[in-house]
C-alpha cells in the first residue's frame, strides 16, 4: 500500500471511523473512575491513567501486528470484528452499562482507568490493525488519532450517534467489511483465494458487512423492550381495582 494511493486514503478513512466509533466508551470510563476525586487529583488521575492506557495500546498494537501474521489468527480477528460490529447494533440494557467503581484515592482511580482501557481498547486495536493492512504509518496514525477522541471528543460523538443512529449502522457495516476482508486474507486461506484476486477480497468484505447488519438487526429486534409508562399505569390501576374487590 503506497502513501497517497486510493487504497491508502480508504484505509485512513476506515481507521478514523473505527476510532470514532470504538473510542467513545473509554472517555466514559475515565469520567466514571475519577468522579469521586477532588479536582486536583482528578486531573492527575486522568493524565496518568491516559499515560498508562496509551502505553498499553502501543504494546497491544505491536502484538496485534505480529500475531496477525500467524496462521488462523486473521480468521479469529476477522470473526471478532464481525461480532464487535453485531454488538454495536444490539441496544444495551439499562443494567448492562458501564459498571465502573469510582475510587476515592488517586492510585485506585489510575489503576481502574488503565485496566478498563486495556480491555476496551482490544476491539479498537484489532480494527486499526485490520484496516491498516501491515502499514506501520497508518497504525501509528490510528493510535495517535484515538487519543484526542478519548480525551475530548467522546461526548460529542456519543451525542451525534444518539441523534443520527444511521452512523452506528454504517460503522457496524464497516467493521463487518474489514472483518470479512481480514478473514479471507489469512495465510491459510490465501493459497485458495489468490486466484480470485481483489474480487474475492471485496466479495468477502461485502458478505461480512451484510452479515453484521442482518444478524445485528435480527438480534436487536429480539431484545426485550422495557414496559412503557402507559402500560405500567394500567397495571397499577388494575391491581388497585383487584384489591378493592378483595376488601
Amino acid at each position: 500500500m503506497e502513501f497517497g494511493s486510493p487504497e491508502f486514503w480508504i484505509a485512513l478513512g476506515q481507521i478514523i471511523m473505527i476510532d470514532i466509533l470504538l473510542g467513545g466508551d473509554n472517555a466514559v470510563v475515565i469520567a466514571l473512575a475519577s468522579r469521586r476525586l477532588p479536582d486536583a487529583q482528578r486531573k492527575k488521575a486522568i493524565f496518568w491513567g491516559m499515560f498508562g492506557a496509551v502505553a498499553l495500546r502501543v504494546i497491544l498494537i505491536f502484538f496485534a501486528l505480529q500475531l496477525l501474521k500467524v496462521p488462523f489468527l486473521k480468521i479469529v480477528g476477522g470473526i471478532l470484528l464481525l461480532w464487535i460490529g453485531i454488538k454495536l447494533l444490539i441496544p444495551e440494557s439499562e443494567e448492562g452499562g458501564h459498571e465502573i467503581d469510582a475510587s476515592t484515592h488517586l492510585l485506585g482511580a489510575i489503576k481502574t482507568i488503565v485496566l478498563a482501557d486495556a480491555v476496551m481498547s482490544l476491539d479498537n486495536v484489532i480494527g486499526i490493525a485490520g484496516a491498516a493492512k501491515d502499514h506501520l504509518g497508518l497504525v501509528i496514525f490510528g493510535l495517535l488519532f484515538s487519543i484526542p477522541i478519548i480525551i475530548w471528543g467522546s461526548k460529542f460523538v456519543l451525542t451525534l450517534m444518539d441523534r443520527f443512529p444511521v452512523i452506528i449502522l454504517f460503522g457496524a457495516a464497516l467493521l463487518g467489511w474489514i472483518g470479512g476482508g481480514m478473514l479471507i486474507d489469512d495465510v491459510v486461506l490465501k493459497t485458495w483465494t489468490t486466484s480470485y484476486g481483489s474480487t474475492g477480497h471485496y466479495l468477502a468484505a461485502a458478505v461480512g458487512a451484510a452479515l453484521v447488519v442482518l444478524i445485528g438487526k435480527a438480534l436487536s429486534r429480539r431484545e426485550p423492550q422495557p414496559a412503557s409508562a402507559d402500560k405500567l399505569v394500567d397495571l397499577s390501576s388494575d391491581d388497585r381495582k383487584a384489591d378493592r374487590q378483595g376488601d
